[in-house]
């Protein structure tokens, strides 16, 4: 008797567990949105509407505010936003709105957020030669909001549930401030090979378009690879080449986009991507 009814608490949980996996399947399968991505060129699975994307990046704003100085130079915030906006014109995403917004930091870096949040560093903004590179440098960074980097990162490393507290925006959940955290951890270590190939492509197209000169793109990505040699006597302005990496390969990649050829220096760093 003992033996038959632990037989059907057996069968009892595991029926619970599997209708449980169907259960979050159905859900997750449900939440899926597939849609076309004009900059991958591919139909691409997400679990979150362009509207809990804004949600979580503002969110996230809200840690860059607490972890940061805003510029308060307003010509030097001004020239920036209107370098944006052209880029903004000529870009394929216009279902957010766009922000850019001038850090106080030392480092050479910028970085973007889910749904349209772009910043930079008023050290990145002294290192360019010329607004070309500041163009650069966001249209770079527009890249990877149109290709919707970020979001599909953070959802693969953060799953479904915890995603969902995020697009909260406010709350005094524990969670929330954990997920927060982590969420932007997760976007400050960097970005793939793909991703940042696929954003310095983007950018070059964007500078094309609004009227900014594409070399502009390896001019900038030979600063950081200068920076980037330079990093172990001053660590300040190391942050865009930790964060961006692959630069040989990047500028191989851009140079053949730009001028259609490359050299042999640059035809073995291409090369290595493809490893």
């Amino acid at each position: 008797m003992t033996k038959l009814w632990w037989c059907a608490l057996l069968s009892y949980k595991s029926f619970q567990i599997s209708a449980f996996c169907l259960i979050i399947t159905f859900s997750l399968s449900f939440n899926c949105l597939a849609e076309y991505n004009l900059a991958t060129r591919k139909e691409e699975n997400l679990f979150f509407s362009t509207a809990s994307e804004v949600k979580l990046g503002r969110s996230l704003a809200r840690k860059v505010e607490q972890r940061f100085e805003f510029s308060q130079d307003p010509r030097l915030q001004e020239r920036v936003d209107k370098i944006g906006q052209k880029l903004i014109l000529v870009c394929e995403r216009k279902d957010i709105t766009y922000s850019f917004t001038v850090l106080e930091d030392e480092k050479v870096n910028a970085f973007a957020l889910p749904g349209g949040y772009i910043y930079v560093n008023t050290a990145l903004v002294k290192k360019a030669d010329s607004d070309d590179e500041i163009a650069a440098v966001l249209a770079h960074e527009m890249g990877h909001i149109v290709a919707r980097h970020s979001i599909k990162r953070l959802q693969a490393a953060l799953g479904y549930s915890l995603i969902s507290i995020l697009t909260l925006v406010a709350t005094k959940d524990a969670r929330f401030k954990r997920g927060t955290d982590l969420a932007f951890s997760q976007i400050m270590l960097g970005y793939s090979r793909e991703d940042e190939l696929l954003a310095d492509q983007l950018s070059v197209k964007y500078l094309e378009k609004s009227g900014y000169n594409p070399e502009a793109v390896i001019s900038f990505l030979n600063k950081l690879k200068q920076i980037e040699k330079e990093a172990p006597l001053k660590p300040l302005v190391a942050g865009y080449a930790r964060t961006h990496p692959y630069l040989p390969q990047r500028i191989a990649a851009v140079k053949e986009q730009v001028y259609g050829k490359m050299d042999f220096n640059d035809y073995i760093n291409r090369s290595n991507t493809d490893r």
